[in-house]
């Protein structure tokens, strides 16, 4: 090779290297240290720590026949074990999650509905919804969600789809092993952190014989199913002395 392509092969190297890059889930005993931190400060010094929970209707809590139970919903349950873990904090847990919504309508109204809270973390969950979109078009707004929560300062917990009775977690054509992998894939290239809810149902189906325990209908988890969502969601917020 002469000299003129030999330098073209290295300029070449280096602008395809950062394509070759892997970047990382959050670190999940570091990522949200600094929520910890505050919130383990006593009043008078304390704050208003908060939380926005975006998506669909499982966020919402829609249970069978569109009944709703916030109660028993995975960000009332996170909230309930996060308010014992800090026990000096004012924590608001708002959810801004619409039935029925993809990522698409989500992302159209993220700075309005959620942005504009101020939120210390941001949890997105749409996949469910987003096998009706498709994976590019979900990509596009996950990362739109993303880069905005991101230049605000503002900390993401990304969040697989919950169960689904007719899913068949073994294909890897099934649209949401596929969603899920996309998810896993965009929290590894924000450095963000991930609840991964299609993990934790999938070991719960090998382990049960199925998810019949977990759901409350075919597309949306009982109480049990949430449980399982809200201790993936508590595992990203360490416990520390609090001051």
């Amino acid at each position: 090779m002469n000299i003129k392509g030999l330098c073209a092969g290295v300029l070449i190297l280096l602008f395809w290297q950062p394509l070759f890059v892997t970047a990382e889930i959050a670190d999940r005993a570091a990522y949200l240290s600094d929520f910890a931190a505050r919130a383990a400060i006593k009043w008078p010094d304390n704050r208003t720590m908060t939380i926005v929970c975006h998506g669909h209707s499982v966020p919402a809590g829609y249970f069978n026949g569109n009944l709703v139970k916030t109660f028993d919903s995975y960000p009332h349950l996170a909230h309930v074990e996060l308010s014992r873990r800090f026990s000096y904090a004012v924590i608001n847990v708002i959810v801004t999650a619409i039935g029925g919504e993809n990522s698409e309508r989500g992302a159209a109204r993220f700075a309005r509905d959620v942005l504009a809270l101020s939120p210390d973390v941001v949890t997105i969950d749409y996949a469910l919804n987003d096998r009706r979109i498709g994976l590019e078009r979900a990509e596009k707004a996950w990362r739109s969600m993303i880069e905005a929560a991101l230049a605000a300062n503002i900390k993401v917990i990304l969040l697989t789809p919950t169960g689904h009775l007719k899913a068949d977690f073994n294909n890897p054509n099934e649209p949401l092993n596929q969603h899920a992998g996309q998810i896993r894939k965009l929290a590894g290239e924000y450095g963000v952190g991930l609840a991964d809810s299609w993990l934790e149902f999938e070991k719960a189906a090998k382990t049960q014989g199925g998810l019949t325990a977990y759901m409350s209908q075919t597309n949306h988890p009982n109480r049990k199913g949430h449980e399982l969502v809200a201790a993936q969601l508590v595992q990203w917020f360490p416990s520390i002395m609090e001051k």
